[in-house]
């Protein structure tokens, strides 16, 4: 259900026209450039995302394959329910409903805690191998995608910088809204295993 809903909370961004998050920005430039569906980039990017996970030595959940194909697929499926949208009064409610539903989204996914998404993994293997923040690796890697992304046509505007700004405030407010008990906590609930720097998959 995380997975779906991020699909569909992206989708919504594009819909917006207003600016996506970092790795959107991505695949819809390489959409421009491809022809391709931006869903269908989505997928081709997670899976070539997932191979660099190999000489880092990362390890892939059932979440982490899931990602690859939901995500993409849900993005493509809300693009041709939605129509498109033209004037600002529709345009603005569809950007902060996409980054909240992002939020929510993020939560889910984490909470059910069946692995990393690719681009997640990949932020957390750098830091690992070379000893860099997490903050550092997330900064490094979203630049140089934000950068391409542009550079190829993606769409940068105000709705990147509010997603930049929103995401970790909602994200860590529904990891502990959807905290599900852990098997060794005695019942007790606790926040779902993972960072809050792992709740931004593309932002």
């Amino acid at each position: 259900m995380g997975l779906a809903l991020y699909g569909a909370s992206s989708a919504l961004l594009v819909e917006a026209g207003l600016g996506l998050e970092p790795w959107g920005v991505l695949h819809q430039g390489l959409a421009e450039l491809t022809g391709l569906t931006i869903g269908v980039v989505s997928i081709i990017v997670g899976a070539v995302v997932l191979l660099l996970w190999i000489p880092m030595r990362q390890r892939p959940g059932l979440g982490t394959v899931s990602n690859v194909f939901v995500v993409g697929i849900a993005m493509d499926g809300t693009l041709a329910l939605v129509p498109d949208a033209h004037a600002l009064g529709i345009r603005i409610p569809l950007l902060v409903a996409g980054i909240l539903l992002n939020g929510v989204a993020t939560g889910l996914y984490i909470a059910a805690r069946f692995g990393p998404g690719p681009r997640d993994g990949l932020m957390t293997g750098l830091h690992r191998r070379t000893g860099r923040s997490i903050r550092l690796m997330r900064t490094a890697i979203e630049v140089a995608v934000v950068a391409t992304g542009f550079a190829l046509g993606g769409t940068v505007g105000v709705g990147t910088v509010l997603y930049a700004l929103a995401i970790g405030p909602l994200a860590q407010l529904f990891l502990r809204v959807f905290a599900v008990p852990s098997a060794s906590s005695g019942g007790s609930t606790v926040v779902a295993a993972g960072q809050p720097e792992q709740a931004i998959l593309r932002g």
